[in-house]
């Protein structure tokens, strides 16, 4: 069955990419970006974003958690999701705002699908209850190897239960990554993470200015955060 898309007066751009690749750090900047050009942004993350959906965070990525089953990680990324999505990220489309999510649905179907093994049939149609059918306008794919990654998330101040998984684990996410962005090459944009953070930036603001010039009308005065 098509799937129904959603439409909103804002853009919706999630960055999604493995650990380490960076995505989190070009968020911030791209957000800065946008708001010093007098554009609405809303910043916001997965899990997380409402104090409920932050709990469900900490819960997910607590290095003491008992093990997880799949199932079990899938329907707590996708409770935190439900959340969001009502709480934060449609209200603020829905007032013409620029949402910048750093990780959305490529993320589970990636993770709990491609490296955890679970149906990616039955997850598509789990988030499309968690979503209500909103997709991302536009969507940033960061990528590097996964050894890269990891090396980076391993030298971090803080860790957390995913940078404890093996290095297959990781490959398997970002072939997951990979393989969504040949599906859906039109709103997944590939972004090299394997350079410097400036070059990086130049390739971000490439890849969202085009999706800004179609829409004039979303520019604002004074920028709101």
């Amino acid at each position: 069955m098509a799937r129904r898309r959603r439409r909103f007066p804002g853009i919706f751009i999630t960055l999604e990419g493995i650990e380490g690749s960076g995505k989190s750090t070009q968020a911030k900047r791209l957000g800065a970006h946008l708001r010093a050009l007098g554009y609405r942004i809303v910043e916001t993350r997965e899990p997380g974003g409402t104090p409920l959906a932050e709990k469900i965070r900490a819960v997910l990525l607590d290095r003491t958690a008992e093990p997880f089953a799949p199932e079990t990680e899938a329907f707590l990324v996708f409770a935190a999701r439900r959340q969001h999505v009502t709480q934060v990220i449609e209200p603020a489309l829905s007032r013409g705002a620029i949402v910048l999510c750093d990780r959305f649905n490529d993320s589970t179907l990636a993770y709990q699908g491609s490296a955890r093994g679970l149906d990616l049939a039955s997850l598509e149609r789990m988030n499309g209850l968690a979503t209500d059918e909103l997709e991302p306008d536009l969507t940033l794919l960061f990528d590097l190897p996964a050894k890269t990654g990891l090396a980076r998330r391993r030298r971090a101040a803080e860790t957390n239960r995913l940078d404890r998984e093996t290095l297959r684990f990781h490959e398997k996410v970002r072939a997951g990554f990979r393989s969504l962005a040949r599906r859906e090459p039109r709103r997944i944009s590939l972004i090299d993470a394997d350079r410097p953070e400036e070059a990086i930036a130049r390739d971000v603001t490439q890849a969202v200015m085009p999706l800004l010039a179609r829409t004039p009308r979303r520019k604002v005065r004074h920028a709101v955060r």
